[in-house]
């Protein structure tokens, strides 16, 4: 399946939740996508169907593909410690996701794209893959050619994310630090992890 490029709006209706940011569809129409409209009649979901709904989620929020996402949870199963919280650690050490979590993008998408774009450093280095996992300590720069990029700008100025105890950011030198891995009370996503450790090990 190839990443998902259709309307945002639709899949925040889904899960009733601003998944890409602020979404005024969501005030408008506070009930799921589909040709029924608010219909009260909708069926009980499984236990089954709610654990596929968070996964999902989960997906969509970091922009990760099934596959993927599958082997991050092997990953995480296989290392000690809570699995659920740990498969979120793994997604938040995402190169992509840490630039936008410094406020360098305005998205997770647009993050993405500085990186494939060759516009982010990782320890002095052009790293182009926004899968790639940052260890603590590691130094995350927007690249100096690419500093006077109007995304970039625009996103700082216009950054209202909250500053975050696991990232070290320098708004003068576009540069920062991934200090360590996050706690679960650190990551600000509202994601019911056991439900999809739930569904992985059936």
């Amino acid at each position: 399946m190839a990443r998902y490029r259709g309307p945002k709006s639709k899949i925040a209706r889904r899960f009733r939740e601003p998944i890409f940011g602020e979404d005024k569809a969501l005030e408008r129409k506070s009930y799921p996508p589909g040709m029924h409209g608010p219909n009260k009649r909708r069926g009980k979901q499984s236990e089954y169907a709610v654990q596929l709904a968070e996964k999902q989620k989960a997906k969509y929020t970091y922009g990760i593909l099934e596959r993927q996402f599958a082997k991050m949870f092997d990953r995480a199963s296989r290392k000690m410690g809570i699995t659920g919280e740990i498969l979120l650690q793994l997604c938040e050490a995402r190169l992509d996701n840490v630039v936008y979590r410094m406020g360098v993008a305005p998205t997770r998408r647009a993050a993405r794209q500085l990186v494939t774009h060759r516009h982010i450093t990782v320890n002095g280095e052009i790293v182009n893959i926004p899968s790639y996992s940052l260890r603590p300590g590691d130094k995350i720069a927007v690249r100096e050619r690419s500093k006077s990029l109007e995304v970039v700008s625009n996103s700082l100025a216009g950054s209202s994310l909250k500053k975050l105890d696991w990232i070290e950011f320098d708004r003068n030198s576009l540069s920062g630090t991934y200090i360590q891995n996050p706690t679960r009370e650190q990551i600000p996503e509202n994601i019911k992890e056991q439900l999809i450790v739930e569904l992985y090990s059936k």
